[in-house]
């Protein structure tokens, strides 16, 4: 029998919320490394709210392990609704707390979501108010980093 965690990761993965570009970005971040395969990049949209800027949506792109997916998927929920301050102050282990404690050997995917969160609030890869280039796919920035004896691996399960 699956313990709950394992459950609620398969949920997550076999239903993943907000999977895939957004062309009317405000912010990106991307993190990761193709030398170990694990990649993702998160794209959040602002409103304006009583003045004040709030995340309207974030959605993303994973090449990564299935935990990783799922805490890209429930994050991206929690953060609707939330400002930019406040979003920075959350932790990996909060991103991923809808799934309940991960284990020592998966905490890395919910630092991989932090990462790439974090890397979108800062400005690191496009400020927010700033326009995000066309086209930019993490499939594209993985191409654009590599050598060309370089090889990266993409598996779809």
């Amino acid at each position: 029998m699956k313990d709950d965690l394992q459950q609620r990761i398969e949920e997550a993965v076999k239903n993943p919320r907000n999977l895939g570009e957004m062309d009317d970005a405000d912010a990106i971040g991307t993190v990761g490394s193709p030398d170990c395969g694990d990649m993702l990049r998160m794209w959040i949209k602002f409103k304006d709210k009583d003045g004040e800027k709030i995340i309207d949506r974030a959605t993303f792109q994973s090449f990564g392990c299935q935990t990783a997916i799922a805490v890209a998927s429930v994050a991206t929920e929690m953060l609707r609704g939330k400002t930019a301050a406040e979003a920075k102050t959350m932790s990996g282990e909060e991103l991923a707390a809808p799934l309940g404690a991960l284990p020592p050997v998966k905490i890395h995917c919910a630092n991989l979501v932090e990462g790439a969160l974090r890397s979108a609030l800062s400005g690191e890869a496009g400020a927010a108010g700033e326009k995000v280039p066309a086209g930019s796919t993490l499939l594209g920035n993985i191409n654009a980093g590599q050598a060309s004896e370089r090889k990266v691996k993409v598996v779809i399960n």
